[in-house]
C-alpha cells in the first residue's frame, strides 16, 4: 500500500513483514519473466500470435503509456489475483464434496458419462458439476468482504435511499450469499439449489463481483474450476477426507485476511479412500 517505504519491511525485526516483502519480490520477478517471454514471442513472430491479458500490458509499455514498472506491477496483480483465489475455491470444493457422500456420488455419476478425451465444452454442459462449483463459490467465496466503490457525480438512489456523490459504499458478498430469501438454508452446502436458478439468486450472486469492475479473470476461473474438478474426481473417485495429524472440520473453518482460506492452513485428502 505504501510502495515508497515498503523496502523498510526487510529491516524490521518482525518475520512476517520480511517474509511478505520477499514473497512480493518473487512474484514481481515471476511477472517480469512472463512479460519477457511474451515480448520474445512477439519479436520472433513479428506480431502477437496468441493475444492474452499480457498483450494489452505489453502494448501499453511499448506505446509508453505505462512505465515498465507499471506494466510489471499490473502483470503481478493479474497473476496473484488468478492464483490463490481459484486454489482456495478448489480446496473448499474438494473438501465439501468428499464430506457429503450424496453430493460426491451424484457428481461421480455425471462425470462417468464423459469420454476419455473429453473437451472443455463438454464440461460446460454438465448440470451437476456446474451446480457444485456455483455452490462452492456461494458458500466459500474467496473474497467475501466488501470492496469499496465511490458514488458517481449526481449521487444515486438505491432501495429508496439517496446516496450523495463521492460517498464510499461497499457491498459484501458474504451477507448476500447467505440471504435466506434467495438461498433457503443458506449455511447448507446444497448444489441442487442451482438446478433452478431464480432471478433473486442471480442478483445476490457476487462471487466475481458485478458491473464494470467485476473480476477480469472470471472466465479463466471457470475454465480452471471445471477442468480441475472433473480431472480430480475422475482420477481419484475414492478420495476421502484424511484424519491424519488430527485433521478435522475445525481446520476448515474460514479465516479472512484479504482472501478467505482455511484457518488450519491445510486440507488433508486421502486419495485412495
Amino acid at each position: 500500500m505504501f510502495p515508497t517505504i515498503s523496502w523498510l519491511a526487510l529491516y524490521l525485526p518482525i518475520p512476517v513483514f520480511r517474509n511478505a516483502t520477499k514473497i512480493q519480490d518473487r512474484t514481481f520477478d515471476y511477472a517480469q519473466r512472463a512479460l519477457d517471454r511474451h515480448a520474445k514471442r512477439v519479436e520472433e513472430v513479428g506480431e502477437d500470435p496468441e493475444p492474452t491479458v499480457f498483450s494489452k500490458l505489453y502494448t501499453a509499455g511499448a506505446e509508453e503509456t505505462w512505465t515498465p514498472i507499471e506494466v510489471r506491477d499490473n502483470a503481478q496483480l493479474f497473476i496473484v489475483g488468478g492464483s490463490d483465489t481459484t486454489a482456495n475455491t478448489l480446496i473448499y470444493l474438494i473438501w465439501a464434496v468428499c464430506k457429503i457422500p450424496d453430493v460426491k456420488k451424484k457428481l461421480l455419476k455425471e462425470l462417468e458419462t464423459l469420454s476419455e478425451d473429453f473437451r472443455y465444452d463438454d464440461l460446460k454442459e454438465m448440470l451437476y458439476l456446474n451446480c457444485v462449483i456455483q455452490e462452492t463459490l456461494r458458500l466459500y467465496t474467496t473474497l467475501p468482504c466488501g470492496l469499496p466503490r465511490i458514488v458517481p457525480t449526481g449521487g444515486s438512489t438505491l432501495a429508496g435511499y439517496f446516496i450523495p456523490e463521492a460517498m464510499t459504499v461497499t457491498t459484501q458478498a458474504y451477507s448476500l450469499h447467505r440471504d435466506e430469501n434467495a438461498f433457503p438454508n443458506p449455511y447448507q452446502f446444497y448444489p441442487e439449489r442451482w438446478e433452478h436458478t431464480t432471478q433473486e439468486m442471480k442478483d445476490c450472486n457476487m462471487a466475481f463481483g458485478k458491473g464494470s469492475r467485476a473480476c477480469l479473470g472470471h472466465h479463466l476461473a471457470w475454465i480452471e474450476l471445471r477442468l480441475i474438478t472433473a480431472r480430480f474426481f475422475r482420477n481419484f473417485p475414492n478420495a476421502t477426507i484424511s484424519e491424519l495429524e488430527g485433521m478435522c472440520d475445525k481446520d476448515m473453518e474460514p479465516a479472512l485476511h484479504f482472501l478467505m482460506a482455511p484457518s488450519g492452513h491445510r486440507c488433508l485428502i486421502k486419495l485412495n479412500g
